[in-house]
């Protein structure tokens, strides 16, 4: 999803929160400098973090990850400090640029550096790590799917205990995988919810994980529910498909898979996820693959697929758990049409937001460009992912 915003122009109060945010990167910026050449003089890195930690009372693992940081962005990110010392990006949001940058050397890091550099203003920690992640994937795509292979070797679960009588049981799962299990359980739960049904979405997902590992049936109030299987979209261009490139495809809510993992997901037999064919001059999907469990509606399949995730600025919940709204209403008058040009993508919560008091939302039926207004008076626009020939940040 493309974002931009305008900032209000009445001087109201949140204009000022913006500058401040401008000035607290910029003395970002000029920290990490300073550290930066500070520790050129120092005699290793151990002891360099230990002192740093003693100068700015923090821990010693901080005092080494802000130490990484500044070596980097002065040596190997040279255009992300430029935009902190802009105003535009602040150390938490440059730091992910750094960290998928980590992996590369020092030229493929200069290169990501300079693609992504000018589309940093405006966008979230989480997107920002998302478009960096595709450019890695776009300048290494060799060195991504065998970073990929080593990662899957190394799936793993884990159970960490905490208090409170609760512990936490983790799962490091291929995203793809991991995108179809949270699927299935995250419809299986909105299944249950009904009349008399007391336990929140979250807790039906949790006890809906329980039974399905310990094959027990307390998820519904009355008879357990027929199971619910999942599609998970993954868009892919037809030469990549073919084997004719290596552009890397994209896993909606997730971002970039390798092409070999996106060839391997596709020719499958047993695969699970739905394969979603682009044009590789346009993006635009030509074929959605026929492993399909339920088919959907034309036009709600053809919006989902669209949009891939919530259109609301920064949301990245993927587009099979939004609902389709009408930009211009449909009833009471208003004219609006169930077509794809007045259709998006919206989680729960964002659609609830468009009837709130002060926000506004328009669709330009010939872009699907989606304008949001603030109560305060700020404007954030956001566009479905461009094609994926291009690079899609």
């Amino acid at each position: 999803m493309v974002e931009s915003r305008e900032v209000e122009a009445d001087g109201g109060p949140l204009v000022r929160v913006h500058e401040l945010g401008e000035q607290r990167a910029r003395i970002e910026a000029h920290q990490l400098r300073r550290i930066a050449a500070w520790y050129q003089g120092c005699t290793g890195a151990r002891e360099a973090a230990a002192e740093l930690a003693l100068v700015l009372s923090i821990s010693e693992h901080h005092a080494r990850r802000r130490l990484d940081l500044a070596v980097t962005l002065v040596t190997r990110l040279p255009q992300t400090l430029a935009a902190m010392e802009a105003g535009l990006v602040d150390e938490y949001k440059a730091s992910k640029v750094a960290e998928p940058t980590a992996c590369l050397s020092d030229e493929t890091a200069r290169a990501v550096d300079a693609l992504v550099a000018d589309r940093l203003a405006g966008r979230d920690p989480g997107a920002i790590r998302r478009m960096v992640n595709r450019a890695v994937a776009r300048l290494d795509p060799d060195g991504a799917a065998e970073r990929a292979r080593r990662r899957r070797a190394e799936r793993r679960v884990e159970l960490v205990h905490g208090s409170d009588g609760m512990a936490t049981l983790f799962a490091d799962l291929p995203a793809e995988v991991a995108s179809a299990a949270f699927a299935r359980i995250d419809r299986t739960a909105r299944s249950l919810r009904g009349t008399g049904e007391q336990r929140s979405t979250d807790q039906l997902r949790a006890d809906v994980l329980t039974d399905l590992l310990l094959g027990t049936a307390r998820t519904a109030t009355t008879t357990a529910p027929a199971p619910v299987r999942a599609e998970v979209f993954v868009h892919v261009d037809l030469h990549t498909l073919t084997g004719l490139h290596d552009r890397p495809a994209d896993l909606a809510g997730h971002g970039p898979l390798p092409a070999r993992i996106a060839r391997e997901i596709a020719f499958d037999p047993a695969s699970t996820w739905r394969r979603i064919i682009t044009d590789p001059r346009t993006g635009a999907p030509i074929d959605a693959g026929r492993r399909r469990y339920r088919p959907p509606k034309v036009t709600d399949d053809h919006v989902r697929i669209r949009d891939r995730e919530c259109r609301f600025p920064g949301c990245h919940r993927p587009s099979r758990f939004t609902d389709l709204d009408h930009v211009t209403g449909w009833g009471n008058g208003q004219g609006g049409r169930t077509t794809p040009d007045n259709l998006v993508g919206l989680c729960r919560r964002h659609h609830r937001l468009k009837d709130a008091p002060g926000w506004t939302y328009h669709l330009d039926h010939a872009t699907h460009r989606l304008t949001i207004h603030t109560p305060s008076g700020h404007t954030r626009t956001t566009e479905p992912e461009p094609a994926l020939d291009a690079p899609p940040f």
